[in-house]
């Protein structure tokens, strides 16, 4: 499983919380590429409720993570 900023922000839109099989289901339905939907097939189900994309991938980057302090320009 791999997962891509481009890959995983075809998630962000999902009906969060969202068991692995709705998951499956939105990707499928939004027309994500099949790697989104082998990558939510590669998780172990044990019956777990996602609650965002963090759960599904924890290294996902916010956007926080790519933006600057816009005040200091």
């Amino acid at each position: 499983m791999y997962w891509t900023h481009e890959l995983a922000s075809k998630l962000e839109d999902a009906p969060w919380p969202a068991t692995k099989e709705e998951l499956i289901d939105y990707a499928v339905r939004s027309g994500a590429p099949l790697e989104v939907i082998e990558n939510l097939n590669e998780i172990e189900d044990e019956g777990e409720i996602y609650e965002t994309i963090e759960d599904v991938w924890p290294d996902y980057p916010t956007k926080e993570d790519f933006l600057f302090n816009e005040d200091e320009y």
